[in-house]
């Protein structure tokens, strides 16, 4: 009998632990299309604050994947969980990115009204689901408090493009993740889940991939028209606008974490470092109610809890508890718990190397920006990279095939790779430093000048930051895309401008971002060449774009490093 009354008493306390559950909630949206929900909150008390998800990759996955909405409904939240527009069990045309403003304002507004909120109400969310929360904030809906978007974008020039090459990694996305859900809709043929479109992919993704024009990719056609439309506009098209969050950052008063990882996406460290600041600018030059998080990680939830990024390990100290980390900003923001939120230093960062999270009021952390320049090289003999201005007139020189790309073959797998064999290529050059005789800390934005010409039209600049051990392993040190500019698009207001044969230009890189120790002995690297495939769009060179041409032609490519002409870069050195 008493153990009776004991099982009766346990399964009251799960069941109030689970609380209580609506399936698919229709929510209505201001254009009339209605889109569902699950809404989870605690089977006693209330009203609650309110916590809102929205995805693409379905809300019933989402709950198989995460633990995150059982933890809030234990800490006494309720929960919205939802697909976004034409996805899963919600109605309308899905076109990735390009509703998820109106369509979070008026979900978020719609959880504020309804009789179990209290009317506040925060988000949170990674990679789509944490953009989708930006896209909202800046639509200024009155009741949203607080929110956490993680491993995210700033700005379209840095997320459906990079330097102005236009990031065609796109395509695996939808391929895997958005089209066989569309399969099932439409009842056509082909890859009906994710695995099996993985499947697919590993047969045919990178045949994908390098198709020219892009514009001629047929695989999503009929499926993905947005993806084609992406392609209709260039970087430089002010279509983009509504996938642009710089200068929009005044327009919400929540208090938001940006969290992101050193190997994120090409878009998330930048991302959560750009915005930030923006909010620290629009509130006065205050880290008022803002926070930046990013430590050694690749993209995705599981990675902040795994001490691993690619083939780099780190000690167990790297990771944290997502799911604390999120509803510990919630319960001081949207409860009103005294947790100490407020009171620690707005910016938390790992310094890999030195393998220690370290903290600062402001990003960046105060450094010595230092210079080094590129000496002379030849493809498959480094060059001297060091502090001393050059003083004799010369140049280096690569040739770049667009029709054989400098090929990234680490595309497939996140994180931190060795790169040595890069360096026996003719098509790029490569520029080490002396042995170091110090360890010396890089930490927050790199940049590059590089001052260039060749015999053609147009080319891409990439400028890649590697760490050198002794036994020679070659670390990258940031994600490929944050470190490349196109040529043409080398001044954004002036729009695209096309080279001329034989001038010289100066190009500069300016999306990196990182924290590293390079340790005593270790040597840094710059490569610069002329491409880095497949995830990122070819240049062709010969002045027509990718997207509409599949004219390709070699190009001679001079970097120059004369007293007029220093190609350089600038590391943030802490001392």
């Amino acid at each position: 009998m008493v153990l009776g009354v004991l099982s009766v008493i346990a399964l009251s306390r799960r069941s109030e632990a689970q609380g209580i559950e609506d399936k698919e909630t229709a929510i209505p949206m201001r254009d009339g299309v209605v889109l569902r929900a699950d809404i989870l909150r605690p089977s006693t008390g209330g009203p609650f604050p309110v916590l809102v998800y929205r995805t693409p990759y379905g809300k019933d996955n989402a709950q198989k994947e995460y633990t995150t909405f059982q933890h809030a409904v234990e800490r006494g939240y309720a929960v919205v969980i939802q697909d976004v527009r034409g996805r899963y069990a919600s109605e309308g045309t899905f076109s990735a990115y390009q509703n998820e403003g109106r369509d979070g304002y008026d979900t978020i507004e719609w959880a504020a009204r309804q009789p179990w909120s209290n009317g506040k109400v925060g988000t949170f969310g990674l990679s789509y689901p944490g953009a989708v929360q930006w896209l909202a904030a800046v639509e200024n809906p009155p009741h949203l408090v607080a929110m956490v978007p993680a491993m995210t974008f700033s700005s379209y020039r840095n997320f459906f493009y990079a330097g102005g090459t236009f990031d065609v990694s796109w395509i695996e996305w939808i391929w895997e993740d958005i089209v066989p859900d569309m399969r099932v809709k439409q009842d056509v043929p082909g890859p009906r889940s994710f695995d099996e479109a993985s499947a697919a992919w590993g047969k045919s993704g990178l045949l994908m991939e390098g198709v020219l024009p892009l514009s001629k990719m047929d695989a999503l056609q009929g499926l993905a028209p947005y993806y084609y439309e992406w392609l209709r506009h260039p970087v430089d098209d002010p279509w983009w606008e509504w996938a642009d969050l710089w200068g929009k950052y005044g327009r919400t008063h929540a208090a938001i974490l940006n969290l992101s990882g050193w190997y994120d996406e090409h878009y998330g460290s930048e991302g959560a470092t750009t915005n930030f600041r923006g909010l620290v600018e629009a509130r006065g030059g205050r880290a008022e109610k803002t926070a930046l998080l990013i430590g050694p990680w690749v993209h995705g939830v599981k990675s902040t809890g795994t001490a691993k990024a690619g083939e780099r390990s780190f000690p167990d100290t790297a990771t944290i508890d997502y799911d604390s980390t999120v509803l510990d900003w919630m319960d001081h923001y949207l409860r009103g718990v005294d947790n100490g939120v407020e009171r620690r230093p707005p910016v938390r960062y790992y310094v890999m190397g030195a393998d220690a999270w370290h903290e600062s009021e402001t990003w960046p952390p105060r450094s010595s920006p230092t210079t080094f320049y590129l000496g002379s090289a030849a493809p498959g003999k480094p060059g001297l990279l060091g502090e001393a201005l050059p003083t004799a007139g010369t140049f280096s020189s690569f040739v770049s095939d667009p029709g054989n790309p400098v090929t990234d073959k680490y595309a497939e797998n996140g994180g931190a790779h060795d790169y040595r064999d890069l360096a026996a290529r003719k098509d790029l050059l490569t520029f080490d430093t002396a042995p170091l005789s110090t360890d010396t800390e890089v930490t927050g934005d790199i940049g590059a000048h590089i001052f260039l010409s060749c015999d053609c039209r147009d080319v891409d600049v990439w400028v890649r930051l590697y760490d050198v051990a002794p036994d020679g392993a070659v670390w990258n040190e940031l994600t490929p895309g944050p470190d490349v500019q196109r040529a043409s698009y080398r001044d954004m207001v002036k729009g695209r401008q096309l080279l001329r044969p034989g001038q010289i230009y100066e190009v500069q890189v300016v999306g990196p971002v990182t924290s590293n120790v390079f340790k005593k002995g270790h040597r840094i690297r710059v490569q610069v060449s002329g491409s880095f495939f497949p995830y990122f769009s070819r240049n062709l060179q010969s002045g027509e774009l990718e997207t509409v041409s599949a004219k390709v032609r070699k190009a001679s490519i001079r970097i120059f490093h004369d007293r007029a002409h220093a190609s350089h870069v600038v590391l943030p050195v802490v001392r």
